[in-house]
């Protein structure tokens, strides 16, 4: 779930065989063996096929996906761009279109902009960033303050996350690297703003849906780790839909943190990771490894690796999910089967 991602769904369906025909070849791999092989979560695959259209070209029926070796390539391919920075949408393309032409049922090359309040088109998204940018340079706080109200009331938490905030962040993150330290208080004015926005949706969420009895999603950045802003966007986007979290926010001592996975209980827990100088797989691993419960149904979480600083760890059995769509869909689908994960 990296902070310059601002994905764009859309792309071409996948085909699916007519009985009777051919089936996938027997090198093919099934969905949760190439989740497993990537570092990623079967629900982070099925995403990807549906914003982006880098599903399998055959499959055998409506059930059960098998992926080939060309679809793994692809697969790795994005898994790489992403790790890279580059966003879900173009690593996507640029996937496909290394992989060349895949076949599709029908049309569906014009993309499906998502967001439950409204559409962003490629204009709007541009107008919006740049209307957003102006106001932060004037340090013009009302304007701010009202334009991320209105964004976020029109087009819904994520898509004003993934396709305004992270881009204009990204612009004036570049203007200040590039201006010899000008501009800085432009960048604090507008992240104030932008985290004082994700805490309003959070505390309505929670008490519309009464979400205070399950086990949380505990987020928290690791020690010495700062950028906690992509880590308060997440947990407003599951506050949004009803699941309950324990924001720690920004660098949490390592035994504060497992003291508090022993005392939640959690379903999952989410390390945010901005820098690699920052990112502990040490740590990673420890708090994978915290058990709670009775002996003989003892529990441990499911541990998400957020934030460009984990690039190029993967560890098996963590998420490392590419966005904050794909980080909201893994965690959603973790309350599925249960809660936390039994020892096994």
């Amino acid at each position: 779930m990296d902070e310059l991602e601002a994905p764009e769904p859309g792309g071409h369906g996948s085909l699916r065989a007519e009985p009777g025909a051919e089936e996938p070849p027997e090198t093919a791999v099934t969905t949760g063996a190439l989740a497993r092989r990537l570092g990623v979560s079967p629900t982070t695959l099925r995403s990807w096929d549906r914003r982006y259209g880098v599903g399998p070209a055959v499959r055998g029926d409506g059930r059960h996906r098998r992926w080939t070796p060309r679809d793994v390539a692809m697969l790795e391919e994005m898994c790489r761009l992403t790790s890279a920075g580059v966003p879900p949408a173009e690593a996507a393309a640029a996937a496909k279109q290394g992989a060349g032409p895949r076949p599709s049922a029908d049309d569906r090359s014009a993309p499906a902009r998502r967001g439950p309040g409204g559409v962003l088109r490629p204009g709007n998204v541009r107008q919006e960033c740049r209307g957003l940018s102006r106001a932060a340079v004037r340090l013009d706080a009302p304007a701010v303050e009202s334009r991320l109200a209105t964004l976020v009331a029109r087009h819904g938490l994520v898509a004003t996350w993934e396709e305004v905030l992270v881009p204009t962040l990204h612009a004036v993150g570049r203007k200040w690297e590039t201006s010899g330290d000008q501009y800085v208080e432009v960048e604090h004015l507008l992240s104030w703003h932008i985290s004082t926005a994700l805490r309003r949706v959070t505390p309505i969420a929670e008490v519309a849906t009464g979400a205070g009895s399950a086990a949380p999603v505990l987020l928290a950045c690791v020690p010495g780790e700062q950028h906690s802003l992509p880590l308060e966007a997440l947990n407003a986007g599951l506050a949004e839909r009803g699941l309950p979290t324990r924001m720690f926010g920004a660098a949490v001592p390592a035994e504060a943190l497992t003291e508090a996975v022993r005392r939640l209980g959690p379903v999952a827990v989410v390390l945010w990771a901005q820098a690699r100088s920052t990112a502990s797989l040490a740590l990673a691993r420890h708090v994978a490894a915290t058990r709670w419960g009775v002996k003989g149904a003892r529990r441990h979480p499911v541990v998400v690796l957020g934030g460009p600083g984990w690039a190029g760890h993967p560890v098996q059995g963590m998420l490392r999910p590419s966005g904050l769509s794909e980080a909201l869909d893994s965690l959603v689908g973790a309350y599925e089967p249960g809660e936390a994960r039994p020892e096994g």
